[in-house]
This record gives C-alpha cells, structure tokens and sequence, in this order.
C-alpha cells in the first residue's frame, strides 16, 4: 500500500503567509509571521545625541568643485577661531539661527564661514537633530590627505603620459621645414618676421643656457616678446646672460624689461664698448647678424665657430659691469650716463667714439658733454678732457 502523501497547501509559499518570505523589506528585520520589527515595537525611538562627529562616512566630500576643499588647504584664520567658539559651546550650535559666536562679526558673515567649515569637512549639518556639529580635525586631515594623494598619484600619471601624449605633434613640428639657403653649416634667414620666429624656436627648445649681446635699444613689442620667450625659458631651469650697452640706461622701457628679467634669475651687465648681436643656445646655435640693417641673420651650428663666439662673449662679460637694475631711477640714470662720458673723455676719446662706445647718439653726448663743461667750468672739449684728468681744479 502506498504511503499517505501530506497534501499541498495552496498558499504555502505565497507573500505574506506563515512559511512564505517576507513582505517586509530587503535587509528589514521581521518578527513573527514575518513582520517588520519596526511595527511591533511601536514608534522609533529618537537618535542618540551624535555629540562631535567622528566617522568619515559622516563627512560631507569636499571634492574639487568646492571652493574650500583639498586646493585651499587650511580654513582662513577667521573661520579657524569660529571652530574653536563652536568647541566651547559644546561642539554643536543651531542649525536655523546659530547665536552670534565671537565679536565683530556679522551673521552673514559667520553663516559664510560655517559654510567655509562645512565645505572643508570640519562642521557637520545634523538636520535630524537641527544643529551643526564639529567633526574631529583627524578624520578630516586623513580624508583629505587621501584626496591629494590619490590626486597626486593621478596628476604623476598624467605626467608620464604627457611626453607620449603630445609626441605626434612634436614630431610634426620638427618635420615643418626650416629656411633653406644652407652655406656651409650655417642658415641664413630673411626678413625680421622670420628671423624672429626662427629664434622663438630655438628658445623654445632651450634647456641649459642662453648667451645673448644686444647692442643698442630694442623696441618696446620686441622687448614684451623677448620677456615672455625668456620667462618661460628660465622656469625651466635654463640660464640667461645678457651684455647690455649703456644706452639701454636711458630708456625706461629696457630698465623695465632688465629689472623683471633679473628677477626670474636672468644676469645683465653693461658694457662701454661696441659689440655685434649675438644670441647662442644651448652652445649649439648661435644667431649673428648677416646683413647691416639686420634683415638677415645666419645661424651658425658650426661648433669651432661657435667655441669662437662664445669666448668672445665670455671675454666682453668679464669686462662689463654689474648694474644694479632694481635701485635704478631718472636721477641715478642720468649721472650714471654722464659720468660714462666723462671717463671715456678722461681717455681722449672724441665724441663721436664716445658715442660708437655707449651706443648713443652724438647729439644725447653732446647734451651730457654740456653738462659736465658746467660741472668743471671747461670752455672747449679739449680743456675739459684735461680737467677730467686731474690737470686742475673744478671752476
């Protein structure tokens, strides 16, 4: 005979019937028959008094789009004074209409710094409890110290993509022709358009030193150019040395230039003799005038000529003089230049050498030649070069 069978419950297995799963919800803990414990035990009790905060996951992320986050660092002192109120007074304050902590202050003013202290992590708005609630500065500074440092990493990365990453453009600009023309292992360019992109190249590409001599003055436009090419050159890590004539004295636009170059680490001295323009880079180029009115350059990779050209550089820097850019006004410039055209008279040089010698015109001498005959009371050039020589007093 067979054995009885228990017979099938219909509802066995269905929602909300004893043996059936729960209607309550995932993660919800039931009570008989399935029930949400929540409705047997009767209303939640209220949540304990958090007190000051603690936990990360209880910090609000202060991710890049604040203004107050990893970038800024530290809370400005103000708002550093304003936690250290709200931790006298307990660690926690009104959410709505905080009481007025510290003197002095308006309350847009100390909404704005909460706000600050919210952003940062440091203050907790507790909207269950209505109060803010100051969190512990450690688990701030260790939230925070990931954030950079998972930043950093992310920012060395990108670092050591950057070369592969740009290294088809770079190949396409060293692929752009260069001016033709070759005699020898020099290229000679035409026109200043193209002399002076050619040379912006070469800056670019510096790494290690640029010598340069530049007689004369330069324009303003080409001084601005020049400022911002060498600035760039010099933050990374390159070197700049530059001969200047005494003329470059005289023009406040050159004094400007040489002072905000020498405090990007450039050196500029000054010398009382003529000199040809002459740039070298890197030792591996250098770029001389080819034609008079300087519409052509030729650029020299020969490196006996440029061993040549560089020891005549290092010979005029040695004798060139040290100026003090930074001290220099009208006045200092003024004696300074007259006083240059006093020792070159002293030496019996004429005016118009005197002039070749600065890099002045013959009238500007002319004009410091006037004053210094009043200072020694000289009536000609030639009494006046003696005076300066200690052939008699001062008139």
């Amino acid at each position: 005979m067979a054995a009885d069978h228990p017979k099938s419950d219909p509802d066995a297995g269905r929602p909300g019937t004893p043996g059936g799963p729960s209607d309550a919800p995932s993660g919800a803990l039931t009570g008989p028959a399935g029930a949400p414990t929540d409705l047997l035990d009767g209303p939640p009790a209220p949540p304990a008094d958090p007190g000051p905060a603690t936990a990360d996951t209880d910090l609000p992320s202060a991710g890049a789009d604040l203004p107050f986050g990893p970038e800024a660092g530290l809370p400005e002192e103000e708002a550093t004074q304003l936690y250290l109120a709200v931790l006298a007074a307990g660690g926690r304050i009104p959410l709505d209409a905080p009481p007025p902590l510290g003197t002095g202050r308006t309350p847009e003013r100390q909404r704005a710094l909460l706000d600050q202290l919210v952003a940062i992590g440091l203050m907790l708005p507790n909207r269950i409890d209505g109060c803010y609630v100051a969190v512990s500065p450690r688990a701030v500074a260790e939230r925070l110290g990931a954030d950079l440092r998972s930043r950093a990493t992310r920012l060395l990365l990108d670092a050591g993509r950057l070369p592969a990453a740009l290294d088809p453009l770079a190949r396409a600009y060293d692929a752009v022709p260069r001016p033709a023309d070759r005699t020898g292992q020099a290229v000679y360019v035409d026109g200043q358009e193209g002399i002076r992109l050619r040379i912006a190249q070469l800056v670019s590409d510096c790494r290690l030193e640029l010598l340069s001599a530049q007689p004369g003055l330069r324009p303003p436009a080409v001084l601005e150019l020049a400022h911002t090419q060498d600035r760039r050159m010099l933050s990374r890590g390159a070197t700049l040395r530059a001969l200047y004539q005494p003329v470059a004295l005289t023009a406040d636009s050159a004094v400007r230039h040489a002072t905000a170059m020498t405090e990007h680490g450039a050196q500029l001295r000054v010398l009382d003799e003529p000199f040809l323009r002459l740039i070298v880079i890197d030792r591996r180029v250098a770029v001389i005038p080819a034609a008079e009115d300087h519409s052509r350059a030729a650029f020299v990779e020969d490196p006996a000529a440029i061993a040549y050209l560089v020891a005549g550089f290092e010979r005029d820097w040695a004798r060139a003089e040290q100026v003090h850019w930074h001290g220099l006004d009208a006045r200092t410039l003024t004696r300074t230049i007259t006083d240059r055209v006093g020792r070159l008279l002293a030496q019996g040089l004429t005016q118009r050498a005197v002039a070749t010698r600065l890099g002045l015109s013959e009238r500007t001498v002319a004009g410091h030649i006037s004053r210094l005959r009043d200072l020694y009371g000289a009536g000609t050039l030639f009494q006046l070069g003696w005076l300066m020589r200690g052939g008699g007093g001062r008139g």
